[in-house]
């Protein structure tokens, strides 16, 4: 495991790299891709959080357990709860049940997913500064 900061930087900088992501998926129509997206960008801008505070393992997938312990992100457990809806039925057909998540997912939850993917990202970026962690450039 590398140093805490370190790999704090390591992670904020992906989930700013997937944002670019997924906004020009939502841009480009990919509707269900980008929720998707948007629930792995608050994964990773988490886990950064997590191991800027100096945890050594982050591990798990669900949002809402990622964040509980943060009180930065306190405020966000009812958009986290709907981003971690997004981790399975925005993939496979068989998640949902009928149709496929590209006729499924609209342009209304995808641009949600990014506002709450930018404003987690946003906030972890603020408290990383605060433990002199820098992560990327800012893109908003």
């Amino acid at each position: 495991m590398k140093e805490p900061k370190a790999e704090a930087d390591r992670w904020l900088r992906q989930a700013e790299d997937d944002l670019e992501y997924a906004r020009l998926g939502l841009r480009e129509g990919f509707y269900a891709q980008v929720c998707f997206q948007c629930q792995q960008i608050c994964e990773k801008a988490i886990k950064a959080l997590r191991y800027g505070r100096g945890e050594r393992v982050v591990i798990g997938h669900a949002l809402v357990e990622l964040a509980a312990p943060l009180t930065a992100l306190s405020g966000f457990q009812d958009n986290l709860s709907v981003l971690d809806q997004y981790y399975i039925p925005t993939r496979y057909p068989n998640g949902l049940p009928g149709g496929v998540p590209s006729d499924v997912y609209t342009k209304t939850q995808a641009a949600a997913a990014v506002d709450v993917a930018q404003q987690i990202v946003a906030v972890v970026r603020q408290e990383l500064h605060g433990f002199g962690v820098d992560g990327g450039p800012t893109s908003e």
